[in-house]
């Protein structure tokens, strides 16, 4: 992940790494960040279709396994991401979520989460005010400019295409844990 811009760090006297190992919560928006943000709607029917990507949903599986709250917050309403985030087993799925930042405060605290223990990923102008109060605000590496400008990190891969899951290898890594998954997965 490309770091964009540490100050929120620097102010609060922590390191990328020490605010990593602080994060209990990780939501991500889903159209454009967990898709790639095409929407497509099949022949006679109002029922949307969207493709997501297994990487991202080991990613999931991943942060679930090692204790972390995982789950989305979209403005859509989809029966699509109804599905995925179910067969994830996600802890939280907001829907016709307008204002991200007040559901991800709102969400964080009936977990027991301040603001400084969450990470949220997004892409677009919706998703911007979580980016920027989030512990850690992550934007995919297609995401719109004026999100790029409020985040902390950027995802070297594209929405709907792994950045989730390079999110998820990513925090892993530094709160010390990324050895269980390679147990796990018998690589070690």
């Amino acid at each position: 992940m490309k770091l964009l811009n540490d100050q929120k760090f620097r102010s609060r006297g922590a390191s990328v790494e020490e605010a990593a190992r602080k994060i209990k919560l990780v939501a991500m928006d889903i159209d454009g960040t967990l898709t790639d943000g095409s929407i497509y709607y099949r022949g006679d029917s109002s029922e949307e279709l969207k493709g997501f990507n297994v990487h991202d949903g080991t990613g999931v599986t991943m942060m679930l396994r090692e204790g972390l709250i995982v789950g989305a917050l979209t403005g859509r309403q989809s029966a699509a991401n109804e599905i995925r985030c179910a067969e994830l087993h996600m802890k939280f799925l907001e829907q016709r979520c307008w204002n991200k930042r007040e559901t991800l405060e709102r969400v964080a605290a009936s977990f027991g989460c301040t603001m400084e223990e969450c990470l949220f990923l997004g892409d677009d102008l919706i998703d911007a005010d979580a980016i920027r109060h989030a512990g850690i605000g992550v934007v995919v590496g297609d995401a719109e400019e004026e999100c790029r400008g409020v985040a902390d990190f950027q995802t070297e891969r594209l929405s709907g295409h792994g950045a989730l899951r390079e999110v998820a290898v990513w925090l892993i890594k530094l709160q010390g844990k990324w050895q269980n998954e390679l147990e796990h997965y018998r690589l070690v």
